[in-house]
């Protein structure tokens, strides 16, 4: 885990500026170098190695390449497209041309099947940052937010991914938000630690 620490009461958005900027400043080599550690060591969970069906991502801004996963892997992938507010997941293989969405990020064909909740045994979210309890740190625009929130897709694991310098041990978070059942670095995987329950004090 990084050992960073935040100032007192930063902002989401103070934090997203240090973490990206912190993440930019890889070399090409250790980036890549860093998300092949993180692909082998997703390799060798159960939970990958069980799933048939796996929702996954296209990297940018140097967030950890699962180009590695996604050629050696025998499984279902879904790959997501920014629709309105929304992410709409399809089908994907490996080797399957890609379109240039609305944020310059790969997209699937939208006349690919898509893929609904019932089909889904995992999902792997992309995180700028993400801390001991699970809560994620994204770029702001509220998609993957809303899609954890959705109640149809809720009741799937899901694993966020980043490099162990943006996992720490507490990130700001709102009451809507929803935590994730774990995390995997390039150090390995970390499930979610059980916040404790806050105490009743008296009138």
């Amino acid at each position: 885990m990084s050992d960073f620490r935040a100032p007192a009461h930063p902002s989401k958005q103070q934090l997203r500026r240090t973490f990206l900027s912190q993440r930019r400043a890889l070399s090409s080599t250790a980036w890549q170098a860093h998300s092949q550690h993180l692909c082998d060591r997703l390799t060798q969970l159960p939970q990958v190695q069980q799933a048939r069906t796996i929702l996954a991502y296209q990297s940018i801004r140097q967030e950890p390449d699962l180009t590695p996963l996604f050629s050696t892997l025998a499984k279902d992938w879904g790959l997501p497209r920014c629709v309105g507010k929304t992410l709409q997941w399809h089908r994907w293989r490996w080797g399957q041309p890609l379109v240039q969405g609305q944020y310059g990020i790969g997209e699937p064909d939208p006349t690919l099947p898509r893929v609904e909740p019932s089909q889904v045994d995992l999902i792997l979210v992309p995180c700028v940052a993400c801390d001991r309890a699970g809560y994620r740190l994204g770029y702001g625009g509220g998609y993957y937010d809303r899609f954890c929130a959705d109640p149809q897709w809720q009741g799937i694991p899901a694993i966020g991914l980043l490099f162990e310098s943006a996992y720490v041990d507490t990130l700001p978070h709102d009451p809507w938000d929803v935590p994730l059942s774990g995390v995997c670095t390039e150090s390995g995987y970390h499930a979610a630690a059980t916040l404790p329950i806050p105490e009743e004090t008296s009138p």
